[in-house]
């Protein structure tokens, strides 16, 4: 079995057309099929921070997304499936249910 991101694309501006309680669903559904690890939203971007190490003990933090974008990681699952195919048929469910694409990932073994 390979672990899987499953990430959910947003663009700013754009709204999710989800169904209520169509995400919840995937997600027991998940559990259940047993790929499901860990899965999650993501707060909006204005709430993110990036930490950059530099040489020595300087630390620099800065606020907001380290990639100035519209396109942005929304909320994503990690899950475990016998290969990409599988993963794939997993986004296709987890798209239709948030109203957004999902981005297919391994994860390096």
């Amino acid at each position: 079995m390979t672990q899987y991101l499953l990430g959910v694309q947003m663009v700013d501006g754009e709204s999710a057309e989800s169904a209520p309680g169509a995400v919840e669903a995937v997600n027991q559904d998940m559990v259940a099929q047993g790929v499901w690890v860990f899965g999650g939203g993501l707060e909006p971007r204005s709430t993110a921070s990036v930490v950059r190490a530099h040489k020595g003990n300087d630390v620099l933090v800065t606020d907001g997304p380290f990639v100035e974008s519209k396109e942005y990681m929304a909320g994503f699952w990690v899950i475990e499936a016998q290969d990409v195919e599988a993963a794939q048929s997993w986004a296709a469910r987890a798209s239709k249910a948030c109203g957004r694409p999902i981005e297919v990932t391994p994860f390096d073994a």
